[in-house]
């Protein structure tokens, strides 16, 4: 990567990059301060990138929910976390939450909590619970749903 960028460049740069995959202020930011632009050029930056609509964090919260649940299987707390993590705000997290129906995260629970189960070769009964129960709490999934889900296998299995 080059040195420096004038105004035009990064913003070029920019609109492209976020153009391709939504993007939060966050990764903005941090892509602005890799390519060496003042704190006054990355304000400009972000603010033309919001005023064009590049940049939109609702829209990106909204589709990060969407796409993490969907495709990587997570829980609400573990998207939750990520989002924080991003500094998205209450308001549009939970705004992203509201994307994911009820039904699609118990479906995608039950299915990821099933597969997890028959995929694991523990002979030990404590030691499979305890990797079951790890995993799905690594995923993000409710404590809850996921003791809940332990008794019920267990009891078929038993």
């Amino acid at each position: 990567m080059k040195n420096s960028f004038t105004l035009t460049e990064a913003i070029q740069k920019l609109e492209f990059f976020c153009s391709y995959q939504e993007r939060c202020h966050n990764e903005i930011e941090v892509k602005l301060k890799a390519m060496n632009m003042i704190p006054e050029a990355i304000d400009l930056i972000i603010v033309h990138l919001i005023n064009n609509n590049f940049l939109n964090e609702e829209r990106f919260a909204c589709s990060f929910a969407r796409g993490k649940h969907r495709i990587k299987s997570w829980g609400k707390i573990r998207i939750v976390n990520e989002l924080k993590f991003r500094n998205i705000s209450r308001f549009n997290i939970d705004k992203a939450l509201k994307e994911i129906t009820d039904e699609e995260y118990l479906e995608t629970f039950h299915k990821t909590a099933e597969n997890n189960w028959l995929s694991i070769r523990e002979k030990n009964a404590m030691k499979k619970r305890k990797k079951f129960c790890d995993f799905l709490l690594r995923k993000g999934f409710e404590s809850n749903l996921v003791y809940e889900k332990v008794k019920e296998f267990e009891s078929i299995s038993s």
